[in-house]
C-alpha cells in the first residue's frame, strides 16, 4: 500500500549507517574512503543523517575501522565497531541495533555507499512512519521501484536480530508484506549505490 506523507505524532526514530564492509567489488580501494564529489564517500551518508531530525545516529564500522572513523569523526555521529564484520552485513545491522536505546521506536538502516539519499527522503520516511502510528515498515519508492533506506519499527527488531550472514533485512519485507508502507519520493538516489571501480575512478584514492 502507499501512504500519504503528512505530519504526525513524533516518534523516536534512530538511524544506523552501515560502513563496515570490505568493498570487495570496488577492487583494492576501500570505496567508503574514496573521494566522491570532494569528500570520502561514506561522509555523504553520514552528513545526511546528521542533518535529519533523528533521535540517535549511529555509524557501524568494521573493515578499515580506524580510517573510516577518522573520515567522519567531525560529524558528531556515534561510531560503533562491529568486531564480527567479516560475517556479513547482518552482523553490522545487529551491532547497530544492539547499541540503540530501549526507547527507540524505529530505525532507519542507511547504506554508507548511497550518497544520493537526501534529508528530504529521510523526512518523508519519518513522516510516513508517524502517520502509521510507528508500526509500519516504511520503504521509499521511485517510479514504483523500491529502494533504500528502509525504516523499521521496534516491533520488528527481534526479527532483524535473528538475521545471519551477508544478507540484509530485505527478506523480511516479503515475510511481513502486510506491514509495508511504500513512500514515493522524487529522487532515484534511493536506487543507486556506488559499487564499481569505474564509479570512483575519476577521483579514486582515499582522502
Amino acid at each position: 500500500m502507499t501512504a500519504p506523507v503528512t505530519a504526525g505524532k513524533a516518534f523516536n526514530v534512530a538511524t544506523i549507517v552501515l560502513a563496515g564492509g570490505a568493498s570487495r567489488r570496488a577492487g583494492s580501494v576501500n570505496k567508503l574512503l574514496a573521494s566522491y564529489r570532494g569528500k570520502p564517500l561514506v561522509r555523504h551518508a553520514v552528513e545526511t543523517v546528521a542533518a535529519a531530525p533523528l533521535f540517535v545516529r549511529i555509524c557501524v564500522t568494521g573493515h578499515d575501522a580506524r580510517r573510516v572513523g577518522r573520515s567522519i569523526e567531525e560529524t558528531g555521529i556515534q561510531i560503533v565497531y562491529n568486531k564480527d564484520h567479516t560475517q556479513g552485513v547482518s552482523s553490522s545491522i545487529i551491532t547497530g541495533l544492539r547499541a540503540l536505546p530501549a526507547e527507540t521506536d524505529g530505525v532507519l538502516i542507511v547504506l554508507g555507499d548511497m550518497p544520493e539519499v537526501t534529508v528530504d527522503i529521510l523526512n518523508s520516511l519519518i513522516a510516513a512512519f508517524s502517520d502509521n502510528a510507528g508500526r509500519s515498515i516504511c520503504v521509499p519508492t521511485y517510479r514504483g521501484r523500491r529502494g533504500n533506506p528502509v525504516l523499521w519499527p521496534q516491533t520488528r527488531f527481534s526479527d532483524i536480530l535473528a538475521l545471519e550472514g551477508d544478507m540484509g533485512a530485505r527478506n523480511l519485507l516479503r515475510i511481513h508484506a502486510a506491514e509495508v508502507v511504500e513512500v514515493p519520493v522524487d529522487s532515484d538516489g534511493i536506487l543507486h549505490d556506488v559499487d564499481l571501480p569505474d564509479e570512483i575512478a575519476a577521483e579514486g584514492k582515499p582522502s
